[in-house]
């Protein structure tokens, strides 16, 4: 899989709340979402366009009740904009090709890895296993995904 687009079909497969979530920058409840508590190997990616985002190895626990990630897997994959919403300054991450709202990166994570920690919505997602990766055109991420 190689070209990444937002399409008109794709819109309509997601949930209402995947919806609001990737196209209306809202933000799922916490610890009341698919991918908060996850620890399956496999890969990350964006809902709408299938642009590959992260690995389950790039995943810690970090007690917010969202997905949180120490770094992207593709950074070309995942543009940051300020975000002044809601009485705060924060950093927004979308998806390059989905242009879907991801999340929000922040600079309380791993000390030992990059020190971010990317808050992600689970409806902004969609998890492909490592067993499913190569059938699913994801083959050459599966390195990264693998634990060695």
């Amino acid at each position: 899989m190689s070209e990444y687009k937002k399409t008109n079909e794709a819109l309509e497969k997601l949930s209402e709340v995947e919806f609001e979530v990737t196209q209306n920058d809202a933000t799922e409840p916490p610890f009341r979402n698919k991918f908060w508590d996850h620890k399956e190997e496999g890969l990350y990616v964006d809902i709408v366009s299938g642009e590959p985002l992260f690995s389950s190895q790039e995943k810690f626990d970090s007690g917010c009740g969202w997905p949180s990630f120490f770094d992207t897997l593709a950074k070309e994959n995942v543009i940051e904009k300020k975000d002044e919403s809601h009485g705060m300054v924060r950093t927004e991450v979308r998806s390059k090709y989905g242009d879907s709202h991801i999340g929000h990166v922040f600079n309380d994570g791993p000390r030992d890895k990059t020190g971010l920690r990317y808050c992600i919505n689970s409806a902004s997602l969609r998890f492909i296993p490592l067993k499913d990766m190569e059938e699913e055109g994801y083959g050459e991420y599966i390195k990264f995904v693998k634990k060695s």
